[in-house]
């Protein structure tokens, strides 16, 4: 137990039974953390709250690797920077999409949506691979969600039971990928549309 009456033998042993209360104390306890290392390690194209959050998702999917060998934070701060580095190469490595990178089927897909036109059945393919691209354009947990709810069209609480996440994150997840998704559609509308 340090100082302030926090254990962390306690509290890891209540997220590992998916105490909620447990997970929030840690998720607070360690917040200062890893948003240091977000800000230290990210861009500012990177979304920090997003990247926080996926770093808790990888902290708490991989808490049975903790051994106990050393600090628990130094722990979370290894993998903290891991994902860091990692986000910084996916965005290198996925670049915004770009009117240009479409195929001509997409294009004429993407304009009869956006016109609010039925989208032709022999389109139906070239559709199908723009939403796909649209989707690398998120992060790993936003494309999930998305896919979970949206094409997959599962209900919230189906996704709860499958992530292990809250309603309340899960839907406001859903929005920011849903709002992340708009602006990129906005971008190809503004940089390229005929």
């Amino acid at each position: 137990m340090d100082d302030d009456g926090f254990e962390l033998a306690a509290c890891l042993e209540g997220v590992k039974r998916r105490d909620e209360q447990a997970a929030r104390q840690l998720v607070e306890r360690l917040y200062p953390l890893v948003i240091k290392i977000v800000r230290a390690h990210g861009s500012s194209r990177l979304a920090e709250e997003d990247l926080a959050q996926e770093i808790f998702l990888k902290v708490f999917s991989r808490l049975e690797q903790y051994r106990g060998e050393g600090a628990f934070e130094h722990w979370v701060a290894r993998v903290a920077v891991g994902t860091c580095l990692n986000a910084l190469r996916w965005q290198k490595a996925r670049p915004e999409l770009r009117w240009a990178d479409l195929t001509d089927d997409e294009a004429q897909a993407l304009t009869a949506g956006l016109e609010g036109d039925e989208i032709p059945a022999d389109r139906a393919v070239a559709a199908r691979d723009l939403v796909e691209k649209l989707l690398e354009c998120l992060s790993p947990p936003d494309r999930m969600i998305i896919r979970l709810l949206d094409l997959e069209e599962r209900s919230v609480e189906e996704v709860s039971r499958l992530t292990g996440w809250g309603k309340s994150r899960i839907k406001v997840r859903a929005f920011r990928a849903r709002l992340k998704l708009k602006q990129q559609l906005r971008k190809l509308q503004k940089n390229g549309m005929p």
